[in-house]
């Protein structure tokens, strides 16, 4: 859907990769290598996306960092689109509020990477019912289109993990 909005697929990465993990710095080398796209293209949008004040950036040593500007004036609505159009969303509202004993979930995978994917990857803290997001989680594959897969630990289990780094975005927490 995006593409029939934004002409320009790097345009779309940068979005999906800076406003799906808001908290996460990234220069321009790594994006590009990671977008598999040219400097200089990802350098063009994320001008135009500094201009705009979409992004704030900081030097660090002698790299640009970028990431999320939060007090960009539409910074919710971009995100809200970006979940939206990723199914995220969906599964916020119709998987994890009604799952009962669930402390937090955080998204992983190329999601929470900010690339685009047909798979969403998540892990539940806490105890959630099992046969209930069995259930729940096969109603909403049906409605976005997209696979669920999760991981489930509990609190104890989740101590030994490392939640700040950028492979886990916080999507929900109790």
């Amino acid at each position: 859907m995006l593409e029939a909005l934004i002409s320009s697929k790097t345009r779309i990465k940068l979005l999906l990769r800076l406003f799906l993990n808001p908290d996460s710095k990234s220069y321009l080398r790594g994006l590009a290598d990671e977008f598999d796209e040219s400097t200089n293209s990802v350098r063009l949008e994320l001008s135009r996306f500094e201009e705009a004040g979409m992004v704030e950036s900081e030097l660090i040593g002698n790299k640009k960092f970028y990431k999320a500007n939060k007090g960009f004036s539409l910074f919710n609505e971009v995100r809200s689109i970006l979940l939206k159009q990723t199914g995220l969303s969906s599964v916020v509202e119709e998987v994890i509020e009604k799952l009962g004993e669930v402390k937090s979930v955080y998204l992983t995978g190329d999601l929470a990477r900010g690339k685009q994917s047909d798979i969403i990857s998540l892990v539940f803290i806490g105890d959630p019912d099992k046969v209930y997001l069995t259930h729940l989680v096969d109603h909403v594959e049906a409605l976005i289109n997209k696979k669920i897969q999760y991981l489930i630990y509990t609190e104890a289990e989740s101590e030994n993990l490392d939640f700040t780094n950028e492979k886990y975005l916080l999507l929900w927490n109790e």
